[in-house]
């Protein structure tokens, strides 16, 4: 699947993702997070990807790559929970190769994991008002109450983040403590990334 978002784009093919040039939710994505999965632009196209030639890299347990690949139960199920996540990690993915760089997969920055927690999140309010899941509903209640930012901040930052001189981490530790005494921060990648190149097309 190709869609053209300014110079860059998007490729699905089970599936595969090349790079937009931002991460709007409302400009890649239909209403329904589920068609988000195989429907990204209005114009669809879906060249399967007929297999790989095994050469996955890894370093420090984590694949390295210029294109994401997204699973392919995220066309077939749709459980609310996995298509949440279906839209976190297309989100994450978009701004890490928005970011650049020859190992996008590498990428990473506050605003990335903002927004892909935020778009987790809204696809967890269309989609899940009739299911249950502790992490995404303690994390609605965090983002209903003000935190999300920080909430960002104190679990995932890494050293080369930017983080946001205005954020009131000091006012969050006390709220941590008191409503998320025993939480486990949770992330869930419904793919992988490789390289472009050792992928066989159609």
């Amino acid at each position: 699947m190709i869609c053209d978002i300014g110079a860059r784009y998007f490729r699905y093919g089970p599936l595969a993702v090349g790079a937009p040039s931002a991460v709007d939710r409302k400009s890649l994505m239909h209403r329904s997070p589920h068609r988000y999965s195989y429907g990204i632009c209005c114009a669809v196209l879906l060249p399967l990807v007929s297999g790989c030639n095994g050469e996955i890299y890894l370093r420090d347990g984590v694949t390295d790559g210029d294109t994401f690949y997204l699973a392919e139960q995220a066309l077939t199920n749709d459980d609310p929970v996995l298509q949440s996540w279906v839209s976190y990690s297309l989100t994450l993915s978009a701004c890490k190769l928005a970011i650049g760089g020859a190992n996008p997969a590498r990428a990473s920055s506050f605003d990335c994991e903002l927004t892909a927690r935020g778009h987790l999140l809204d696809t967890w309010q269309e989609q899940g008002a009739f299911a249950a899941d502790e992490y995404l509903d303690t994390l609605t209640n965090v983002r209903n109450d003000g935190w999300l930012a920080e909430y960002v901040a104190n679990y995932f930052a890494r050293e080369a983040w930017q983080i946001p001189a205005d954020l009131n981490l000091n006012g969050f530790e006390q709220y941590r403590q008191a409503a998320l005494p025993r939480h486990q921060p949770a992330t869930r990648i419904v793919g992988s990334w490789n390289y472009a190149r050792n992928v066989r097309q159609p």
